[in-house]
């Protein structure tokens, strides 16, 4: 999954470092019209590092659903507890109240 400090620099970095894993460079004030490559790279046209920043941008944006739930689902030790409480204890009290706030979490973040 694409992280937000690659959205926050505009994918300037990893559109590079998609099309060459192994390109050096410097980006100044996260502009790709100030890129310095090092002598050891060949420089990558910026029409081609655009194309690659929109298909990373579409990458991410497909995946907002997924980092919704992420902070939103039951933490673990929610889960521990339900799942123990049911299995060992026999009340099943808190699984319910479990599954229900996951389910609405998916309810709530679909997938598009």
């Amino acid at each position: 999954m694409i992280n937000k400090v690659d959205k926050d620099n505009g994918f300037i970095s990893l559109a590079i470092k998609t099309i060459n894993s192994n390109a050096e460079f410097v980006i100044r004030n996260n502009n790709i019209n100030q890129i310095e490559w090092s002598e050891n790279t060949t420089p990558i046209a910026k029409a081609d590092i655009e194309v690659k920043q929109t298909e990373l941008q579409a990458e991410y944006d497909a995946q907002e659903y997924a980092r919704a739930r992420d902070v939103s689902y039951p933490s673990l030790k929610e889960f521990a507890e339900a799942y123990t409480e049911k299995e060992i204890g026999g009340d099943d009290a808190k699984w319910n109240e479990y599954v229900t706030k996951y389910n609405k979490v998916r309810t709530d973040n679909p997938k598009s």
